[in-house]
């Protein structure tokens, strides 16, 4: 028996606040989707997962399921509908299929496992949970009666079936112009497919706004952290001179200015000093040990270069990192309108969110060298967790 599960991803999911689709945002260090893919990759009873995701979305899911054995995803259509149509159609050989919402990333592989064996002895599978409050309907905002919860159910993803009916249902759902089925339960009820629901599971649930992604941070944060008693702490401090050019590198982002920092790499002093800052806190010497200026190598080189080593230095330690400080020591230029920026970029790369990264600016009141504006320094501190 082939079973593939299908991850619709396709929604923009601004709803949840932010800068990128709730799908992207990391929670515990890792993209939501992330966690949502490696569910269904670990569970033994799925045979091929498959990703649907958004026009324009390529690089984004790229980037959150780096690490991941997975198949490239397809491009999903206008509505969640569409994207599940399209989604089944992908792995149309298999001869059953569980569809699951991204933004489930606490998917159980118990509950994985309820739907795959119901799926024996029915030809849809929904799970949900028993509505337990009063239930009102309100049209406009006011109350016009209570609703009977008895047999109401919040239902769930993953949402199985066997294959060529849930495609012929779809299928028909798109030649016949039936638009607006928000499941794929629905899918299946308008054109005849018995669906069962089994119980769901209350962590199951989706995550929809700022403070659901707020809270699954935590969560998995904390039981990262937990796992990982040895408390690190390093520091790390860079200093470069300017020469002439057209704007300076700080955490990757460029910013526009009259001069440039010099260097062997491309001298972004801040990402630098936070290398040695995650070096010293595990005990490594510092960046010139892994990447000698003498090397031509790494002449011109990004420095998130340096920053991915220090990286995977900590994760083959098991480690996770906990918080960065930096702060920029400069007159010019201007640093504070593109700290945002800076701590976007760092976020992903450090599997932290942004609110464990700090990056400040000041300037040493035109006393000494950096006062006279003959360069800039950047300090940094990180905190590691070790098991």
């Amino acid at each position: 028996m082939s079973i593939a599960a299908v991850i619709v991803a396709g929604g923009s999911g601004f709803r949840a606040g932010g800068d990128l689709p709730k799908q992207y945002q990391l929670i515990g260090g890792k993209a939501v989707i992330w966690w949502t893919c490696k569910a269904f990759l670990e569970h033994p009873g799925i045979s091929h997962v498959q990703t649907v995701i958004g026009a324009g979305h390529e690089e984004l899911f790229a980037t959150a399921t780096k690490g991941l054995k997975i198949t490239a995803p397809v491009i999903g259509g206008s509505s969640r509908q569409e994207s599940c149509r399209i989604g089944v159609e992908a792995c149309a050989d298999h001869d059953r299929v569980l569809i699951h919402d991204a933004a489930r990333p606490f998917v159980s592989a118990d509950l994985i496992s309820h739907v795959i064996a119901e799926l024996d002895r029915s030809r849809g599978v929904v799970p949900g949970i028993p509505v337990a409050d009063t239930m009102k309907f309100a049209p406009g905002g006011v109350i016009e009666q209570t609703v009977s919860r008895q047999s109401l159910w919040a239902v769930q993803t993953p949402q199985g079936f066997h294959m060529q009916e849930i495609l012929d249902a779809h299928g028909q759902a798109y030649t016949q112009n039936v638009e607006g089925l928000t499941d794929d339960a629905s899918v299946a009820e308008k054109f005849g497919i018995p669906v069962r629901i089994i119980a769901g599971r209350r962590d199951n649930h989706k995550l929809t706004t700022a403070e659901d992604i707020a809270t699954a941070d935590r969560l998995l944060t904390s039981y990262a952290l937990v796992e990982r008693p040895d408390i690190r702490v390093g520091q790390g401090i860079d200093f470069h001179e300017f020469e002439e050019g057209d704007g300076v590198i700080l955490c990757g982002i460029k910013i526009p200015h009259d001069k440039k920092l010099k260097g062997h790499s491309d001298a972004d002093a801040a990402m630098h000093a936070l290398v040695d800052a995650l070096l010293g806190a595990l005990g490594e010497g510092d960046i010139g040990t892994f990447f000698p200026p003498s090397e031509s190598q790494w002449r011109g080189a990004t420095s998130s270069t340096f920053l991915h080593k220090a990286i995977d230095l900590l994760k083959a330690r098991n480690g996770v990192v906990a918080n960065v400080d930096i702060t920029i020591l400069a007159e010019a230029p201007k640093v504070f309108p593109h700290i945002r920026a800076m701590k976007a970029l760092l976020s992903p790369l450090l599997h932290i969110g942004v609110d464990r990264i700090a990056i400040k600016a000041t300037t040493t009141e035109k006393l000494g060298a950096i006062g006279r504006r003959e360069g800039l320094a950047a300090f940094a501190t990180a905190t590691v967790r070790l098991p």
